[in-house]
């Protein structure tokens, strides 16, 4: 066994205080997230977990790609019949999690899940590259395959098929908004007392409060 007790590390980098935060916890996102998008020593700021109970009552946790927010909520893509796309048809609902170790933060957003509009999800998957266009329609996510030549042999077919013509968007493969309840925003501090400060969702105004680390 490796014994990992002694390491550690010590968080330093900055605090958050109820005096500084923003009311709308969106907004407090927003400024996290530019200035992690800015910052050199983190290479995808809008990387973010995604986990959906499954059928046996288990959390599946997944990364993907945040590719925008609003007030309203937080939009991500994917294939509606994949694992995590049979588990929102299910539940509605899932939680977010960024970690920018670099910053000593991470965010928790727990959410109700709806897909956006069809028009949406087609703007976004014609503004992808003509190869993720493809790979995403060959791909039947989350089921059992063959092997890894089952995947290129389908991708040569829909190469040649769509050679100089537009791609067209699966009918199983779009976007959906996340619409948060709930979000929490972790700051690293010494002696492992850290800064936690959530927000909760009453009926349409949010409670803010600083939870124990």
């Amino acid at each position: 066994m490796e014994n990992l007790h002694d390491k550690r590390k010590v968080y330093d980098k900055s605090q958050l205080v109820e005096s500084e935060i923003k009311q709308n916890p969106v907004e407090q996102f927003r400024d996290w997230f530019l200035e992690a998008n800015e910052s050199e020593m983190i290479s995808e700021a809008n990387a973010m977990a995604v986990s959906t109970l499954e059928e046996d009552g288990c959390p599946r946790i997944r990364m993907v790609l945040l590719k925008a927010y609003t007030h309203e909520g937080f939009i991500f893509y994917t294939n509606y019949d994949s694992r995590k796309g049979k588990a929102i048809a299910h539940t509605h609902k899932a939680c977010l999690h960024f970690f920018w170790p670099n910053l000593e933060r991470q965010i928790i957003i727990k959410a109700n899940l709806e897909k956006i509009a069809e028009n949406l999800s087609d703007g976004y998957f014609h503004s992808r590259p003509k190869g993720s266009q493809l790979g995403a329609a060959v791909s039947p996510q989350s089921q059992v395959i063959p092997n890894r030549e089952f995947l290129e042999e389908k991708l040569k077919d829909l190469e040649k098929e769509y050679e100089n013509t537009e791609v067209p968007r699966p009918d199983n493969w779009g976007g959906y908004i996340a619409k948060p309840y709930e979000i929490e925003f972790w700051q690293g501090r010494p002696n492992r007392l850290h800064d936690r400060i959530i927000y909760q969702l009453e009926d349409l105004d949010w409670k803010i409060s600083r939870l124990a680390p």
